[in-house]
């Protein structure tokens, strides 16, 4: 993306759906979220373990101790999420993307969205190349009456996901 210009920053968008704001806000929903997203991993990664080496019981204690280590793990992660700012920010900017496609509301691009900042917490640490399978099966859930299928929608996924990148050094600086 080119650097740092009024016309980029400001677009016609609120400010707090810009840089540093956009990332410090936090909600009831995002902790519960995120908190869900690290649970889940969290519960499954330590069930798995425990479960190698104790049998059935082993699994199902792993996996409540693995939740409560995912879960504080997850919150740290959607503390950085707000659901509500995004989906109003895209709601206002999707047909101005260049992946947009005429003729689709907003509700045929919002379940790639959901995916791709979803995606994002869920996968922390990872490039969006390298879960793409992963966030093509979360989509396939979210979808519902989305027209447009993964093919067509992995861009406006990408753009949720990489909207957490900075971008220039503006950005950086705050």
């Amino acid at each position: 993306m080119a650097g740092f210009t009024p016309e980029r920053r400001n677009a016609g968008r609120d400010a707090h759906f810009a840089g540093a704001e956009r990332r410090g806000r936090y909600d009831a929903a995002s902790d519960a979220i995120g908190t869900g997203v690290g649970a889940t991993a969290g519960g499954v990664a330590g069930g798995a373990i425990a479960g190698s080496a104790a049998g059935p019981v082993g699994t199902a204690i792993g996996a409540v101790v693995g939740a409560v280590v995912g879960g504080l793990a997850g919150k740290g992660i959607a503390e950085m999420i707000d659901p509500t700012a995004e989906e109003a920010y895209w709601r206002e900017n999707y047909e101005t993307q260049p992946y947009y496609e005429r003729g689709y509301s907003y509700d045929d691009y919002h379940p790639a969205y959901r995916t791709g900042w979803e995606g994002r917490a869920r996968y922390e640490g990872r490039r969006f190349d390298e879960v793409e399978r992963e966030l093509a099966a979360d989509y396939e859930r979210n979808r519902g009456s989305s027209r447009l299928d993964w093919d067509r929608n992995r861009h406006a996924a990408r753009a949720a996901w990489d909207r957490f990148d900075v971008t220039d050094d503006f950005e950086r600086s705050q």
